[in-house]
């Protein structure tokens, strides 16, 4: 039997495994999945538009010949003034004019863009160009947006669950260190002492029957024969309910055992993990600092990796473009070289993300409790105080 039951428990184990990871699994693969199909969808749609040469560009041409030839046929021009006709002429340009659409409508570069939309990045440097494109992207970002937001809830459980555990730790072995320091040998094995003298002195024995708890208790052999039955039937009643106890856990058992009552269990618990999103985020109660310095910690390990092979970047330079991203604001101002490396970093970016995220609960939380203290000072000094008149 024990053999048999071994492999039960393993397999329910891993069930609940399962069951509990489910949710958050379910959440990452519906938003990897999402980002495929709007990547193969942009790809088509903008990849294989035409383009379409229009009257503004052979102008710009024109106007980039004439003021080259009057340079060659005027070589004492003002240099300043020359400089001052192609920056006004380049601001006209328009960046369709001079890139192939195959050549940025990649699959990757799709599914680069697709990421810039749902987490709201949005750096501006690939943007959709037709109709249908940009009508795709707005209904794209409106289903998008939400399920981004989910898998960085449900992301800022686990996150909230490791920071809370990991800070109590860190708290609870602080405070062994300083009670080993502020507590003396001497007294520490005396207190030790104590504690064993005391421990050894409490014996508990439990009685098997119901005569041996007579035997016990002299006090009892004293009353009347009257008394003495009453308080043997009592004592009949509590062990016979002892004794139905382990019933209770049996029926427990076969309810459990079958198997459409077990799937609706599972199925129940199942429902309880989706309705838990988002709860160990509220009881998240860690100081901010700690919080400034992983976000720190956290964006200076990928500025120390990213210009490896984003040569024009230097640490300073990864540094801000990396903070730009994970806090959403995507300037545009720093292009990649390239973005494919940079979709390996979606993972980095989904977890810097949520990071940011809980240090600005964190700040909105400690900013809501500065205003009511604030608020709480301020009616306490304009409640006037009760004057008192003789009688």
């Amino acid at each position: 039997m024990a053999s048999t039951s071994q492999p039960l428990r393993g397999k329910r184990a891993c069930k609940k495994i399962f069951w509990a990871v489910f949710p958050h699994a379910c959440f990452i693969l519906s938003l990897v999945i999402y980002a495929f199909l709007g990547a193969l969808m942009f790809s088509h749609i903008e990849g294989n538009r035409k383009v379409n040469l229009s009257e503004e560009y052979r102008k710009f041409l024109q106007n980039l010949w004439h003021i080259s030839r009057n340079l060659s046929d005027n070589m004492t021009e003002n240099e300043e003034l020359f400089k001052e006709k192609i920056h006004a002429l380049l601001n006209t340009a328009e960046r369709d004019w001079f890139v192939n659409p195959k050549d940025i409508w990649t699959f990757f570069g799709s599914l680069f863009f697709c990421c810039t939309v749902f987490t709201t990045v949005g750096y501006g440097n690939t943007y959709p160009v037709t109709r249908i494109g940009k009508y795709l992207c707005m209904l794209y970002a409106l289903f998008g947006i939400p399920l981004m937001f989910l898998v960085l809830t449900d992301m800022g459980d686990i996150l909230a669950t490791v920071l809370s555990k990991s800070y109590n730790e860190f708290r609870k072995l602080q405070s062994k260190i300083l009670a080993s320091k502020l507590c003396s040998g001497s007294t520490c094995n005396k207190g030790d002492e104590l504690k064993s003298r005391t421990q050894s002195k409490v014996v508990i024995n439990e009685p098997l029957t119901i005569m041996e708890v007579l035997k016990s208790q002299p006090g009892v052999k004293k009353k009347p024969t009257k008394y003495r039955n009453a308080e043997i039937f009592e004592m009949l009643i509590a062990r016979e309910n002892e004794h139905t106890k382990p019933a209770r856990n049996k029926s427990i058992e076969r309810w459990s055992s079958c198997p459409e009552l077990a799937r609706g269990k599972t199925m129940s618990r199942v429902m309880e993990n989706f309705d838990k999103i988002g709860k160990q985020l509220e009881k998240l109660d860690v100081p901010i600092v700690l919080m400034v310095l992983v976000i720190f910690v956290y964006i200076s390990c990928a500025a120390a990796i990213l210009p490896n092979w984003e040569t024009r970047l230097d640490f300073q330079e990864a540094f801000y473009f990396c903070f730009i991203t994970l806090t959403t604001i995507g300037f545009g101002d720093t292009q990649l070289e390239h973005p494919k490396f940079f979709l390996f970093f979606s993972l980095y970016i989904i977890i810097g993300m949520e990071i940011v995220f809980i240090a600005f609960k964190l700040g909105q939380d400690r900013l809501i409790g500065l205003y009511k203290k604030v608020i709480s000072f301020c009616g306490e000094k304009k409640v006037p105080s009760k004057k008192v008149y003789p009688k």
